[in-house]
């Protein structure tokens, strides 16, 4: 399974979670088997600088990911990541990917709710 987390630096596991999945400048791309961790891979947001919406949910499904967790992210994109396949989680926490994973894996986090300024 691959996991993408919506991620505010380019350091893994060790980096912090960005507050919003289509604003945030990279994107932490995680594989597992089961519960170990086989290989971790950053890549820049292609649409960083320029918010367009739909194509970050596309973005995500072409790099093979099932499962996308941020701190946030609007209703309309939940319902696109739904489309694609991939479940979406939002945690309204911030903090190292390594705790996130750790809370996703043992079921304490999951599922997802539109941002407060997106109501």
């Amino acid at each position: 399974m691959r996991i993408a987390f919506a991620s505010e630096d380019n350091q893994g596991l060790k980096g912090s979670l960005s507050a919003h999945f289509g604003r945030c400048p990279y994107y932490t791309l995680v594989d597992l088997d089961g519960n170990k961790v086989l290989d971790i891979k950053v890549v820049a947001n292609p649409y960083f600088n320029s918010h367009v919406p739909g194509a970050v949910p596309e973005f995500i499904k072409s790099q093979g990911a099932q499962v996308i967790i941020a701190g946030g992210m609007g209703p309309r994109a939940i319902d696109l990541f739904n489309q694609f396949g991939i479940e979406a989680v939002t945690t309204g926490a911030q903090g190292p990917l390594e705790d996130i994973l750790t809370a996703y894996l043992r079921g304490d986090i999951k599922g997802a709710w539109g941002c407060e300024h997106h109501r």
